[in-house]
This record gives structure tokens, sequence and C-alpha cells, in this order.
């Protein structure tokens, strides 16, 4: 017996059901993945939990990742992606010039640094251009703060305009209720190993669900305890998407994201003296006055001009590929006219 409101609990709402009526085809029922195994994914369905044939990876639909939402068939087999309202992304760990989609459909975004160690400001501020650009509400959660003798919220706060700072404590249970109350959707965990992701995620599961470990006392970092990302509904109402530590966290076509993250930089260049300052010391530049003043950081500028020039180096590189692929269509077409051409010919 089919029953939508098995969907609800993973995020199925009456918006979600509208934007993709038209969409599902007669003989599919609409799912999400909750969790990706290769070639077959767990996805809850209107029949309940199903284990679920993922198409090729050189077919129409691939790339599918946790959160998605898509329409399987009565062979249980995905038939189509349905389009993302948002996804996190990534560049390639393998160095190609494509995104990695870390997660889909995500509504907010819990960047994770653990307290007690070294609070890397330039790596928070690439997850939260990962996060604003994926569309999604980032809050920047210092973790294991019941760890931690000196906690920089100021610092954080500084570079993180427009999202949510909190200091949380999966142990003591500080600042998970006012955590709680500013979820809502579907929620995504981001950071490294070590920063308490998963004992986070229990925590707000209210449940033993994800693995543990202890971080490492000489550096503070831990080993990789979640090795999938899934989703599980959170129990006062959305859902929640548990994901491995990332290593690497490198930008692609992180345009907006980059804007949001240093919205403070952008106000400040608008009233530079000339359009194209560099803020290298060139006259009139509102953004050296402010780095002289105490307004703003040499750090926060550095970081700002290596996100901004890696995107543009990836977003050349993807050009370049998309060109290439342009390309290769362009020959196979004059290829098969070719063909045509001679066939015409040989049958005169």
């Amino acid at each position: 017996m089919v029953d939508y409101d098995l969907l609800v609990p993973y995020g199925w709402t009456e918006a979600v059901s509208t934007s993709y009526a038209a969409l599902i085809e007669q003989d599919c029922v609409p799912a999400r993945v909750i969790r990706m195994d290769r070639s077959e994914c767990d996805a809850i369905t209107p029949n309940g939990l199903a284990r679920v044939r993922c198409p090729r990876p050189d077919s129409e639909v691939s790339g599918l990742c946790t959160g998605d939402w898509v329409t399987v068939d009565a062979t249980s087999s995905v038939r189509r992606l349905l389009p993302r309202r948002s996804a996190i992304v990534r560049s390639s760990v393998s160095g190609r010039s494509q995104g990695q989609v870390l997660a889909a459909n995500v509504d907010t975004v819990l960047i994770c640094t653990a307290a007690d160690g070294d609070v890397d400001l330039g790596r928070i501020e690439r997850m939260l251009a990962l996060a604003w650009e994926s569309n999604a509400q980032p809050i920047v959660l210092l973790t294991k703060a019941d760890a931690a003798d000196d906690i920089p919220l100021d610092e954080v706060r500084a570079v993180a305009p427009g999202a949510g700072v909190l200091e949380v404590s999966a142990n003591t249970g500080l600042g998970l209720d006012v955590l709680t109350a500013m979820l809502g959707g579907t929620v995504a965990l981001l950071g490294p190993s070590g920063a308490g992701k998963s004992t986070l995620a229990n925590a707000l599961l209210g449940a033993e669900v994800f693995a543990t470990n202890s971080v490492r006392d000489t550096d503070k970092k831990g080993r990789h305890t979640t090795v999938h990302r899934e989703l599980r509904p959170l129990p006062g109402g959305g859902a929640l998407i548990d994901t491995p530590g990332l290593r690497g966290v490198g930008v692609w076509d992180a345009g907006e994201g980059i804007e949001k993250t240093f919205s403070d930089i952008e106000s400040l260049a608008a009233q530079c003296r000339f359009g194209d300052c560099a803020h290298h010391g060139e006259p009139g530049c509102a953004v050296r006055e402010a780095i002289d003043s105490g307004e703003l950081t040499q750090r926060r500028l550095d970081s700002y001009d290596k996100l901004a020039r890696e995107n543009e180096w990836m977003r050349a590189r993807t050009d370049k590929r998309l060109q290439a692929e342009r390309q290769r269509a362009w020959r196979g077409i004059v290829k098969q006219q070719r063909r045509m051409y001679q066939e015409r010919n040989s049958g005169r």
C-alpha cells in the first residue's frame, strides 16, 4: 500500500510534493536517497525502506548522493533524478575539473570545528563559501566547548557575517537547546575528522546511531568514524545528514558563496576609488584603510584573495573541459554527416 506519510519524516512536505508532482512518471513513486553504496542505495519510498538500483555512471541519471529526491519504478530502479533545491559541492578530490556533491536538498549546514583544538579560521571560511553557494543557511558550531579553555567566539563571528555562531557540547548539552530551535528542514553536518560531528549527530537524534571515536591527544585529530553520508529523521521534525570528515575543502564554482562569506570585504571594495582596485597599495583603497585601522585583518584579505584565485582557476579548468566536450561532440556530428554523404554517393 502506497503511503506518502512515510516520506514526511525524511523531508517530504506539501511544497516538495507540489514542485515534483508533474515530474513523477505514472509507473513510479518518489523516493529520497538515504545512503549511497556504489551501484545501489538505501531509499525511503511510500512503500517503506527499500534497496534501490542506481543508474550506470554513463547514463543520463548519474552522480546521485544522499539527500537526493528520485523516482523509483516497479523494478526498484531509479528512473529519474528530481531537480535539486540545493547542493553542497566541492572540487573533486581526484583533481578533475568536476564538482563532487556532498549532500543535496539541504536547508541548513552545520559547520563543525573543535573548540578544544586549533580553530582554523581559513577552513571555516572555505566551508562557509561551500554552504552559502549551496543555497543553504550556514551555522558555525564550536564543538566540544566543555573541554576548551578559551573559545574564540568573537574571531569566528568576525569571519562569518550572516551566519549563526554557537558554542556547543554534546557531552554536557551546552547550547543544544538553542541549536535545536534554529534547525529546520534537512540539516547537514560538515567538518574535519575529530570535530565531533557524529557525537553531535547522536545527541540531536537522541540515540547512538553513528559510531564515534576519540581523537589523538597529540594533535587533536581524529579518524574517520563516518564512512558514508547518511540521512536520518530528527525526533523534533526534519532530517539530518552526517558526513565523513573533510580533509580537503576545495571550492568549485563558488563565486556567490565567496562573496557572501566575505561580504565585509565586498562592501569595503565598493568604496575604493578605482573599480578594479586589487587592494595592494592602490590610492584610495578602502580595504587597505580598513586593515590599517584594524577594522579588517590582513589574514582575512589573504584568505579572500586565495579563495577567489582558486575559484577562478577551477572555473577556467571547467570551461576548458566543457569546450573540449563540445569539440568532441561536434567532431562526432561531422563524422556522422560525412558517413551519410558517402552512403548517399555510393548508392547512386
